[in-house]
């Protein structure tokens, strides 16, 4: 794929225009996979926040928005699924020179998810259960109750740099299929896709629906979760960011949905075919260069098949293609920035410290037209114990950890023991056997004999400190609703209430 990089200038998306930010300054985005100029953006204020605010507001107050019916809404998820599918290729090339995703995976992947993902939106509105009718028992009375799912109002999302696109989906297409408005912060990093994004939904709604306000995660991110006007924030990133997001939401009690780091473990048992598991293992890790927060970054392998284990994985790392992003001969892109490229790195040193064997990777890589890239090798530790640092800590990049055992038992305590409870993996011949392992390992979302297997129709988020909340299902459209109970007495004598005697005595 090829693609014409025309240095674009971004201004704010907000009330359905391009506004110049109230600063007049702005940020450079650079491509990760040869270090060019790709476009230079908006940096937002404190002060472009309150007028997106205040614009998805005002979309919220208005009737036609917040109290459209489901069968209308539903048209307009479609709506957008139908817009995404036609401006597939400028998106899909966006997001490649931005964030380093290859456009293998952004185009058989990323954008088929991203429409999926507002069609079955699109299918759960007709029958999401808005008003659900309650049994009249005979105390404390006669009555009819309602319990009533409502829109929240204001909402923000704080996405991060790794799938931008696909991951300001999980926040938008919910968001609106309930009824919300949404004012978004994209990474600095990879903002392109997401103001994209942004435009061609506000031509299916209407002005202040949609907004986007760019900018740094101090002033811009700050402000969203400060701001008294937002209801809900919902946050996907680094767990040390996600404790603080939290901590600024909770001035101003905001719900909050936060899907935050990972170190999933992937348990491989003895009677695992190895034909899948060895290149499923290496998908787990290596896809996007290992820059995904569910990540399969630890591997247990039991001692019978270490050895052949070890010596699989380095066959199959060793023939991934390291190259451009828009090559379709690509295996792996860069990593996002010189600043990750270098706390990998660190990480790689820190594991050769403390005593892991490293197999094979470990440093950087020269590609040829992209010598300015950000490339690291696929990268394999063995040998490594459950306590080192690259076996604790969420790296965010091509590096695996494999951890031998003995028991089953074994593995699955160690598998447990971190802070991490975003995704797990079992593997083996046995699907009965799978899902006894299955039952005892504290994560949001387990595979067996796969990985990164996301649907659309299901839930994502994690146990422990991977997070608060789910997206995507049915489960996430409950995040975007307020629960209200109605209640109506069907008894018109004040004298026959219940409550009556209460606070009423010797009274005629």
């Amino acid at each position: 794929m090829s693609v014409n990089i025309d240095i674009k200038s971004y201004p704010l998306f907000i009330n359905g225009e391009w506004i110049a930010s109230e600063a007049n300054r702005t940020f450079d985005v650079v491509n990760p996979a040869n270090g060019e100029l790709v476009a230079k953006v908006a940096s937002g204020t404190k002060k472009d926040v309150d007028r997106a605010v205040e614009a998805a507001t005002a979309a919220f107050e208005q009737d036609e928005w917040r109290e459209m019916a489901p069968k209308e809404r539903s048209k307009i998820l479609y709506a957008i699924a139908q817009k995404i599918m036609e401006n597939a290729e400028e998106l899909v090339g966006l997001e490649a020179i931005s964030s380093g995703g290859t456009v293998r995976r952004l185009g058989s992947n990323d954008v088929l998810q991203m429409v999926d993902l507002f069609q079955t939106l699109g299918k759960f509105v007709l029958d999401y259960t808005f008003s659900e009718t309650l049994p009249s028992p005979p105390f404390p009375g006669p009555a009819h109750n309602f319990i009533w799912r409502e829109p929240i109002g204001v909402c923000a999302a704080i996405t991060p740099w790794n799938m931008p696109m696909l991951i300001a989906s999980w926040k938008i297409a919910p968001a609106l299929a309930m009824g919300n408005t949404i004012v978004i912060k994209p990474a600095s990093y990879t903002p392109l896709t997401t103001l994209r994004l942004a435009e061609i939904i506000s031509e299916v709604v209407p002005p202040g629906v949609i907004n986007v306000v760019t900018g740094s995660g101090k002033e811009v991110g700050e402000a969203l979760a400060t701001h008294p006007k937002v209801e809900k924030i919902a946050f996907t990133g680094s767990t040390e960011v996600g404790r603080h997001i939290m901590s600024l939401a909770s001035n101003t009690i905001k719900n909050t949905t936060l899907e935050l780091g990972g170190k999933s473990p992937s348990i491989l048992l003895e009677d695992a075919d190895l034909s899948l598991a060895l290149p499923g293992s290496l998908f787990g890790v290596f896809l996007h260069s290992g820059q995904l927060c569910e990540s399969g970054t630890r591997l247990f392998v039991p001692d019978k098949i270490y050895d052949q284990v070890i010596d699989g994985l380095k066959e199959l790392s060793e023939k991934l293609v390291l190259g451009n992003p828009l090559d379709l001969a690509t295996d792996m892109g860069p990593v996002i920035s010189e600043t990750q490229k270098e706390s990998i790195l660190s990480y790689i040193e820190k594991g050769k410290q403390e005593g892991a064997r490293l197999v094979c990777g470990g440093q950087e890589v020269k590609v040829e037209g992209c010598e300015k890239g950000h490339f690291i090798a696929p990268t394999i530790f063995a040998d490594v114990t459950n306590d080192m640092t690259i076996a604790r800590e969420e790296i965010f990049g091509p590096v695996l950890s494999i951890i031998r055992y003995s028991e089953v038992e074994d593995a699955v305590r160690m598998a447990n023991d971190t802070i991490y409870g975003l995704a797990a993996g079992v593997w083996t011949a046995d699907v009965n056997k799978a899902y006894k392992v299955v039952r005892k390992l504290r994560a949001g979302v387990v595979w067996i004999n796969d990985w990164h297997m996301l649907r659309n129709d299901a839930p994502f988020g994690g146990y422990k400190q991977s997070g608060i909340g789910r997206e995507m299902g049915r489960h996430s459209l409950d995040a975007y609703t307020q629960v209200k109970h109605v209640h109506t007495s069907m008894v018109p004598e004040a004298e026959r209430r219940t409550w009556y005697s209460l606070l009423f005595s010797n009274q005629s």
